[in-house]
């Protein structure tokens, strides 16, 4: 009996961890037994009663009415034996009701807290993944949200671990409006298969894998790569793309990877903005809005018409629109080929246009004013001179593709608190590199360097701090440098690294040539990517600097200052010099947000007049 006992015990406890449906089911049978109970003993014992109140259906129908509602029993007459039973089914019927009620609403606030957690499964189709949670994720969020104005629905999902309502909180804040875009968000590790899978991975377009913050992010984003390129897929593979924070675990990233994905190198591509833009202030706004889906951006283009004509017949065919290459047939990207480069069949155009439906041929070729052409300056390469202040992981790749750049007999001289290592200038070929100490926030440190005698200083954020100290660190050394630099008559250029891109506007008053925020470039080069892998071949042709890249270049060698024309007048000139002119830059307006003086594809037959100091954008090799 003792052993039956125990069985009882353990099958009961069993359905009681079945949750709240066994807890209801157990209630429902207590009722049932209580009224069951009660009515029997009125039909045995009490029949008058049973006979005025319609028989055992009847008292059955009264002993459930008072089990759910016991204010029913103060109508009731009989015997004092019925009224006793009533009593004893309604009072019974209170702990049941009460206990009911409170297993329901344990329930369901379990419920609810299991929707808070955000671990439910995915239902969605065509929608957009983001594995992981860091700063990147909103700029990410604001350009999908942009990017898919045009469609009826879209869907982007977050999967990372925090908790669902504050990511939700969060996003709202900074992002209030997205449009037609549901932003969903999940709560769960994208380092463990059975999160993933939450986000239902097999029916996503596309999947983005970002960086955590901290000093392990490569790792985390090498683990999920390798978790989807091992996962077995029901249909076809979405479009997987991440960037790694160290040119060192690229290879790495890449093999666990797989064929099918594409991992960028975000550290090269920073310092090849960097390099770039130290001579050529402007230059990452121009890359902010190549690569975001506000403004202009890059789309291959089909037209037939050209068909057997030239790369450099084409600049001018089109009335909205420039063409920046060709995509051939073969799949092979050519950024600013060679102007007698013959479009052939299924070669397609590579446009900059504000919108694929608003690029459109021109009727009739666009008027060139001639008379208005500069002629082509040959100015003999000179040695350039460059200050490096602060140091940081990336500097020694600053300094080598520098190197590739500049002129033989060019110095590099680096301020910072400690020197660098002393094997560096061995494996330089035009590059000398000298050491001067530094603390960047000190006035008198910064003077003692003698800025009037370089052409160009960057300043680089210590990736040693927290990085909004950094940011804020940087802002000093900026506020000092353009002081220094307006009792001098200004006689350098200033580009500056920044953490944070909220932080580009504060630093405005500073006055600084150019801001590099590379965080926010390498999260509008993964959503351009993710909507089409195929722009990969172009945006690394862009920052190669091997190949052709975006230059500012003085104005003057293009139109004669102050002359009349038009931009397609510009683009002649850039053309008889085997270049692509895609814009212009107006220095008056230089400083002031958020295009900073850069124009993109701006109208061809609208008057334009360029003076001393403007400069425009163009895709050449040098």
């Amino acid at each position: 009996m003792k052993r039956l006992r125990e069985r009882l015990r353990y099958w009961f406890d069993g359905t009681m961890d079945r949750g709240t449906p066994a807890l209801i089911g157990w209630l429902g049978l207590a009722s049932l037994a209580l009224i069951t109970l009660v009515s029997g003993v009125v039909v045995a014992f009490a029949r008058k009663d049973t006979e005025d109140n319609g028989g055992w259906l009847g008292i059955v129908w009264m002993s459930l009415l008072r089990t759910l509602d016991p204010g029913t029993m103060g109508g009731d007459t009989g015997r004092p034996l019925f009224l006793i039973l009533m009593l004893i089914v309604t009072i019974g019927g209170i702990f049941i009701v009460s206990a009911l009620i409170g297993v329901m609403t344990t329930g369901l606030e379990a419920r609810i807290h299991e929707l808070r957690k955000g671990t439910s499964r995915l239902i969605e189709h065509g929608h957009t993944i983001v594995l992981g949670w860091s700063e990147q994720v909103f700029t990410v969020i604001a350009e999908l949200v942009e990017a898919n104005q045009s469609e009826r629905r879209s869907c982007v999902v977050i999967l990372a671990d925090r908790d669902k309502v504050d990511m939700e909180d969060e996003i709202r804040r900074r992002i209030p409006d997205t449009g037609k875009t549901r932003v969903i968000c999940r709560s769960g590790n994208p380092l463990q298969r059975g999160d993933l899978e939450l986000v239902s991975p097999d029916t996503a377009k596309s999947i983005m894998v970002l960086s955590p913050v901290g000093d392990d992010s490569d790792i985390d984003v090498i683990k999920s790569l390798l978790l989807l390129n091992s996962r077995t897929w029901s249909g076809p593979r979405p479009n997987v793309v991440a960037a790694v924070q160290s040119s060192a675990n690229l290879a790495a990233a890449r093999l666990a990877a797989g064929d099918t994905a594409l991992v960028i190198d975000a550290d090269d591509i920073a310092v090849g903005l960097i390099v770039q833009s130290h001579r050529q202030s402007g230059l990452s706004t121009v890359f902010n809005e190549l690569l975001s889906f506000v403004g202009n951006e890059i789309y291959p283009w089909d037209e037939p018409a050209l068909v057997g004509s030239t790369y450099g017949e084409s600049l001018n065919a089109f009335a909205l629109g420039v063409p920046i290459g060709l995509h051939r047939a073969d799949g092979e990207a050519l950024v600013n080929p060679a102007m007698d480069t013959v479009i052939g069949h299924g070669d397609r155009l590579l446009m900059l246009a504000e919108d694929d439906l608003l690029i459109q041929a021109a009727a009739t070729r666009p008027r060139i004013v001639r008379e208005a052409i500069a002629a082509a300056e040959v100015r003999p390469p000179v040695p350039d001179r460059t200050l490096l202040i602060g140091w940081n992981s990336r500097a020694e790749k600053i300094i080598e593709q520098l190197d590739l750049l500049v002129k033989p007999g060019s110095v590099v001289d680096i301020a910072a608190p400690r020197p660098p290592r002393e094997e560096m200038n061995r494996q330089l070929r035009n590059l000398t590199v000298g050491f001067k100490h530094c603390e960047p926030t000190r006035r008198p440190s910064l003077e003692a360097l003698g800025l009037d005698g370089y052409r160009h200083i960057v300043v680089l954020t210590d990736d040693g701090i927290d990085p909004g100290r950094a940011d804020d660190r940087t802002l000093v050394t900026l506020l000092h440098l353009r002081d220094i630099e307006i009792q001098l008559g200004d006689p350098y250029s200033i580009v500056t690294e920044m953490h944070d891109d909220a932080n580009r506007e504060v630093a405005q008053v500073t006055k600084a040539d150019d801001f590099i925020v590379s965080t926010k470039v390498i999260s509008l080069l993964l959503t351009q990517l993710t909507e089409n892998r195929h722009l990969y071949a172009v945006f690394a042709d862009l920052f190669d600097p091997q190949g052709s890249e975006i230059y500012l270049k003085p104005a003057a060698g293009y139109l004669i200052p102050g002359a009349e024309a038009n931009f397609a007048t510009v683009i002649e000139a850039a053309r008889q010099r085997g270049e692509t002119a895609i814009g212009y830059r107006l220095a008056r307006h230089g400083d002031q947000p958020p295009l900073y003086g850069v124009h993109l594809n701006p109208s061809k037959t609208a008057p334009l007049t360029l003076e001393e100091g403007d400069t425009v954008v163009v895709l050449a090799e040098d």
